[in-house]
C-alpha cells in the first residue's frame, strides 16, 4: 500500500484542482508534511480528502465536515461520529425534499403558464375560448 501522494496525484485521482485541495489544506483539513518546497500528503490525508469531498456533495458545510472528521481524531469512537453525522444527514434530507416539493410545485405552476401562453398564441378560429 503507497504511504504518500503528491498534490499533483491527489487532484488528479479525485478530479480537483491543485487549488481546491491547497484551499482545504488553508482551511486545517489537510495536514501535509513538506519536503523541500513539495507537499506531500499521507494515507490519512487522501482519505480526509475523500471525506470532504463526500461531504461536499452531499452539501454538508465545510465546518460540518470538519466538525464530523474532528470527531473520528479526537474520540477514536466511530459511535459518536456517526451520530454526530446522522442527525447532519437527517437534516440534509429534509432540506432536500423541502426543495423537490418547491421544484415540484415551480415545474407545475410553469406548466400551467406554459399552457396559457400557447392558448393565447393559437390563431382565434382555433382558441378554446372561441376568442
Amino acid at each position: 500500500m503507497r504511504h504518500t501522494y503528491t498534490i499533483t496525484e491527489l487532484a488528479a485521482e479525485f478530479t480537483v484542482t491543485l487549488r481546491t485541495i491547497r484551499f482545504y489544506e488553508e482551511q486545517g483539513m489537510l495536514s501535509p508534511q513538506r519536503q523541500g518546497r513539495n507537499r506531500v500528503y499521507a494515507a490519512r490525508d487522501r482519505v480526509r480528502l475523500k471525506l470532504i469531498l463526500r461531504g461536499k456533495r452531499l452539501g454538508l458545510s465545510l465546518a460540518e465536515i470538519s466538525e464530523i472528521i474532528d470527531l473520528y481524531e479526537v474520540a477514536r469512537d466511530e459511535s459518536s461520529q456517526a451520530i454526530k453525522l446522522l442527525a447532519r444527514l437527517t437534516d440534509r434530507k429534509k432540506q432536500l425534499i423541502q426543495q423537490r416539493e418547491d421544484i415540484e410545485q415551480v415545474m407545475h405552476d410553469i406548466e400551467q403558464l406554459e399552457q396559457y401562453c400557447h392558448s393565447v398564441l393559437q390563431p382565434p378560429g382555433l382558441r378554446a375560448d372561441g376568442g
